[in-house]
């Protein structure tokens, strides 16, 4: 390179500049994003079009970069971290969380061996031993026996992993003919995609009826499904049970479906990818830990309901050999004496990428920052707070709520005007830009939900939530 010419290099000068300028950025939108519409405005193609058709020539000027923030993607953005959000289950955000992206964006750290990252595996093996702690999992769950935890990208993931670490148990590839899986009708749609990449026909995957009063899977069902499949030869090889399922938050039974497991030899997986968070608060852990001795692998995601931002699903085994034996392949251009010694933990080899970010640094920032006491403050109020908007439905004859409120979700709709009214309603709501709701259906009919459990959501929030729905509803 011939001197003068430019580097085309960020400086570490210019880096403290404009890292500081999108810091301020980013606090800018914290203070304001309770007063934008919570519901992006745009239409299909609104975004696209505000950018250039073709990559720029040049080099372009930080602060014409940053404004483009304003310009082109802010009003493509659904606020998920506004405190009017209330819809979905939430994917929440929190300044430590932030900040602890940003540390490991800078650091940059490609942890997929300890040799990578010594620092990067053993925090993460750490902080989720501290969060089994927090939640009161079986200490099967925890790093110092057969089993521990890994960070994965999502529930979907950790469910995928399951499925494979149950299928190597139960024989490998060689058997999948003849494996049979089960979960309920009410469980997440990533068990029917897992079971897929897994490599099920839909007939392995047996949906099993939910009682119509509970939403919980019909345990009685599950064991006749799994008799029949075993009488005929098959093997039942699989379960996945919900703690807080995505349309109600419906609980299964984990202890009876675990019992119906151990007939067959069956993994059992819990999914509580949400509502497991309950448990850091020691009143509402008999709702969501039930059973749990009994269950083979289980997750919750701290990027839902713990302030952690995504991508942060943290998966737990009670015996890693079957995950580690499904997706361990160690090409020789991998092997390091750490690993051959059998001393320290390769994550690679518990999720299906090889590549991997230092994510344990943002749950270990929002770990230390919030503390248990200040995480069950959040929590315990949101539940609290969902009890109360629950009760203001039932106190109102123009509203009908659909399922009980166990924690922090609540299922309502309008009492009279059928699918028209409760349409109607949801789509008011969405257009007034001053909340945002989602709907399910629910024996057949239009439900709204009321997720509460955003960083920033206040009482005063779920109270102009109510104001909301009561001001477009009509008098019975």
């Amino acid at each position: 390179m011939a001197e003068g010419d430019p580097s085309y290099t960020m400086t570490p000068d210019e880096f403290r500049r404009w890292g500081h300028e999108a810091v301020e950025w980013v606090a800018r939108y914290m203070e304001q994003v309770e007063d934008l519409p919570v519901r992006s405005p745009v239409a299909p193609g609104g975004v696209q079009a505000a950018m250039p058709p073709h990559p720029p020539v040049e080099p372009e000027p930080w602060d014409r970069i940053l404004a483009d923030l304003d310009r082109v993607v802010l009003p493509g953005i659904t606020h998920w971290q506004s405190p009017n959000f209330f819809g979905y289950f939430q994917a929440n955000a929190s300044g430590p969380s932030i900040i602890g992206e940003l540390v490991a964006a800078g650091l940059g750290v490609q942890g997929m061996l300890w040799s990578t990252s010594p620092a990067g595996t053993e925090v993460e093996t750490v902080v989720l031993d501290w969060l089994a702690e927090l939640l009161e999992l079986p200490e099967c769950f925890r790093s110092s026996g057969p089993g521990g935890g890994v960070i994965q990208d999502g529930a979907s993931g950790a469910t995928l992993c399951a499925l494979l670490a149950a299928r190597e148990r139960a024989g490998g590839v060689e058997a999948l003919d003849r494996l049979v899986a089960y979960t309920s009708q009410e469980a997440h749609s990533s068990v029917e995609k897992g079971a897929r990449v897994a490599g099920l026909r839909s007939a392995q995957l047996h949906l099993v009826e939910a009682d119509r009063a509970t939403r919980a899977m019909r345990v009685d069902q599950l064991a006749a499904a799994m008799a029949a499949d075993a009488t005929a030869g098959r093997t039942p090889f699989f379960v996945c049970a919900t703690v807080g399922s995505t349309s109600s938050h419906a609980i299964d039974d984990v202890d009876a479906i675990g019992r119906a497991c151990g007939d067959h030899g069956a993994w059992l997986h819990v999914d509580a990818a949400h509502a497991g968070a309950a448990a850091v608060c020691p009143e509402l852990r008999p709702i969501v830990n039930g059973g749990l001795e009994r269950a083979d692998s289980y997750c919750v995601d701290p990027h839902k309901w713990l302030f952690t931002n995504l991508e942060c699903d943290a998966f737990y085994v009670a015996d890693r050999r079957h995950l580690v034996a499904a997706l361990s392949v160690m090409p020789e251009y991998l092997r390091n004496p750490a690993s051959s010694s059998g001393a320290v933990i390769d994550y690679r080899d518990w999720h299906l990428p090889l590549g991997r970010r230092f994510r344990a640094l943002k749950l270990w920032f929002v770990l230390r920052h919030y503390g248990a006491e200040g995480l069950r403050h959040h929590v315990a109020a949101h539940v609290e707070w969902a009890r109360e908007l629950a009760s203001w439905i039932d106190d109102d004859p123009r509203f009908t709520r659909i399922e009980p409120t166990p924690l922090n979700l609540v299922c309502f709709r309008p009492a009279a005007g059928g699918e028209e009214a409760a349409q109607r309603l949801l789509d008011d709501v969405n257009a007034s830009g001053r909340a945002f709701l989602t709907h399910t259906r629910i024996d057949g009919h239009l439900v709204l939900r009321a997720s509460i459990g955003q960083t920033a959501t206040e009482r005063r929030h779920v109270e102009a939530l109510w104001r909301l729905l009561s001001d477009l509803t009509p008098d019975a």
